[in-house]
């Protein structure tokens, strides 16, 4: 399904948009008059990525909260660089004193 989070299961959810005129009373004016109505959708804010499962990686949409919260592992793409433990002194730089 579409526009929906994988892990979570949130979808779109509905409301509407307000049109307004006039001066609020707190500014000194009569109040705040709604001269109109529209449906519309308020959409969840996924992302496509890539995430580690037990069968391995892959590419699923998933919401930004449950990025953040740690509800899902993001696959690792390539390893980080470490520097080589080897005794090849032709590797490491020479510290001069």
């Amino acid at each position: 399904m579409a526009r929906v989070c994988r892990i979570c299961g949130k979808a779109p959810g509905t409301g509407n948009k307000l049109v307004q005129r006039g001066k609020p009373k707190y500014l000194g004016g009569n109040g705040r008059k709604t001269t109109g109505k529209t449906k519309r959708k308020f959409f969840v804010n996924l992302q496509y990525i890539q995430i580690a499962t037990p069968e391995g990686n892959r590419r699923s949409r998933v919401c930004t909260q449950c990025i953040r919260s740690g509800k899902i592992q993001k696959a690792i793409r390539r390893l980080p660089f470490t520097l080589p433990t080897s005794g090849n002194s032709a590797a490491a730089p020479a510290v001069a004193n």
